[in-house]
């Protein structure tokens, strides 16, 4: 973002909805302590407002709002009730605790909505709207209308109703595009005109709700302040409904990078984005996806070679903005087969290998071949590229003999037999499942406090009596290492897959490395 002097009416205010909105998309319910957690979050990073539940929905959802507006440092504290006034005193009561405490209440105003859904005529949802603003209003002066389903209501009777909302007391009008309908330019000037033709526009915010059904939920949101708006609501990850919201992070990152042709500021601290990201994504066991912008797990991550070229010459080549402004730590060169020398080279002496020409250029031959046939290049398969011979030299523990009780009766029990650096080694463990119980075995043989990032299994070839090709992912002492295992048997390649991984854990390297005393994994420097 630039660095000239913010005027407060460019000033956005961030409005966040996960745990409302998001939380409503299917599959995505959170426990009571995760929504206390991505909550502190969310007020840690500047969000204005959280909207941390729909409290009348169920005791837990009150109990988490009333909690939330407890452990309220910064924010405002928002609560969502219907029109009716039963909604909107329990909404009250859930936020009474917080600092600062909002009630946001919404009624359907297009006609499809007024017809099928609340079966009611314009008068009476035009009442409706001052009822229940008044009733708001009377536990606190912080009130949102939202006019639901906005964007396909007739302009005539959401002008009426816009009016009377705020002259009810509303101090906050929502405009949402409940069903992802409308387009950028279409959205600008539904706010402009609302803007423009309700007389008392001028006494109240004007707020952005967009809906990501046409995956334009962003573009609108920017549209929508272009056009006047001043709060944006959004929610982390872009969950929420059906294709979901308009996202966060995105919306933060369009003003902070583009502050040129979107001259508005936030108060998120951006560097929290991806963090925000991991958690909510963990929280509600959904993931991102891989090629999400600016938080997905390829946002910052070249493979092409051209790219990767540009990217050693320049980062700004190929990137708008650096990775660490949303807390990314660093760019990632993925290797494949789109690589160039320049960037395998990069990533040899970030590895720690400094090679002669012809070796290079081998390293580099089998690099490719290897890259034919496997999508995604870790650093250890490079590794593997030039010290294979070090690598088979030093296989400290090799799989003498496997045996394993499975089934519905359990327990699940493996006995296992080990080569520990020329010493045999027997173990017999149970396990939740025979996988847990194999890794259990050689946990108690060797000894180490290497994490288990991935266990994939995958059939080699088609049939009953495919070879199993099993991946295991162990991080230990700052390096993830990936080994890979195959058996017709896919507990012997299971076990044969994480010890691979365990080996390479141990290998010493001139640089430094992980090295096995005692038959426990520890850190070592080399002289």
């Amino acid at each position: 973002m630039t660095t000239q002097a913010k005027s407060d009416k460019d000033r956005v205010v961030i409005f966040d909805t996960t745990l409302r909105d998001g939380e409503q998309c299917p599959g995505a319910t959170m426990t009571h302590d995760e929504k206390l957690e991505v909550a502190e979050l969310l007020d840690d990073m500047g969000v204005d407002i959280i909207e941390a539940g729909f409290p009348i929905a169920s005791e837990g959802d009150f109990a988490a709002v009333h909690e939330i507006a407890t452990r309220s440092k910064n924010a405002v504290i928002c609560g969502l009730s219907r029109a009716a006034f039963k909604d909107i005193d329990r909404c009250a009561e859930a936020i009474k605790p917080a600092k600062r405490k909002r009630i946001h209440t919404f009624l359907s105003t297009s006609p499809v909505h007024m017809k099928y859904k609340l079966q009611k005529e314009p008068h009476e949802v035009f009442e409706m709207v001052i009822s229940q603003v008044t009733r708001a209003r009377s536990h606190t002066d912080d009130v949102e209308w939202s006019a639901e389903d906005a964007t396909r209501t007739e302009h005539d009777f959401l002008c009426r109703c816009v009016e009377a909302a705020i002259k009810a007391g509303a101090t906050t009008i929502n405009i949402p595009d409940t069903v992802g309908y409308t387009v950028p330019e279409e959205y600008f000037k539904l706010i402009a005109m609302l803007r423009e033709r309700v007389p008392n526009s001028d006494q109240a915010r004007f707020s952005v709700h967009c809906h990501n059904d046409l995956g334009m939920a962003v573009a609108n949101s920017l549209a929508g302040v272009n056009a006047g708006a001043r709060q944006i609501e959004c929610t982390v990850n872009g969950i929420g409904e059906r294709a979901g919201n308009a996202a966060l992070e995105e919306v933060v990152m369009a003003m902070n990078v583009r502050n040129d042709v979107l001259p508005y500021w936030t108060g998120i601290d951006a560097t929290m984005l991806t963090r925000a990201s991991k958690l909510v994504s963990a929280a509600t066991s959904f993931p991102v996806q891989f090629n999400k912008a600016i938080v997905g797990r390829n946002a910052f991550a070249h493979e092409s070679g051209i790219h990767q070229d540009g990217m050693l010459k320049h980062t700004q080549t190929y990137e708008i903005m650096t990775p660490e402004t949303v807390g990314v730590k660093q760019t990632s060169l993925v290797m494949g087969k789109h690589s160039g020398r320049h960037a395998f080279v990069h990533k040899l002496e970030e590895l720690g290998y400094k090679l002669a020409a012809n070796q290079l250029e081998d390293a580099f031959v089998r690099f490719k071949a290897l890259a034919d046939r496997k999508k995604q290049i870790y650093d250890e398969d490079i590794e593997a590229l030039v010290d294979e011979e070090i690598a088979h030299a030093q296989d400290r523990v090799k799989l003498v003999s496997l045996s394993v009780i499975a089934g519905t009766r359990g327990p699940q029990r493996a006995t296992m037999k080990l080569d520990i650096e020329g010493r045999s080694a027997i173990e017999e463990c149970d396990g939740n499942g025979p996988v847990d119980a194999i890794f259990n075995c050689i946990k108690a043989l060797v000894p180490h406090e290497a994490k288990l990032e991935l266990y994939q299994v995958h059939a080699v070839t088609e049939g009953t009596d495919a070879q199993a090709e099993v991946s295991v992912r162990l991080a230990g002492e700052g390096r993830s290492v990936t080994a890979r295992g195959a058996d017709p048997d896919t507990l012997v390649a299971s076990a044969k897959a994480y010890l691979g991984a365990l080996n390479k854990l141990m290998v010493r390297r001139q640089r430094g490395g992980v090295a096995v005393s005692e038959g426990r994994l520890h850190s070592t420097e080399v002289g």
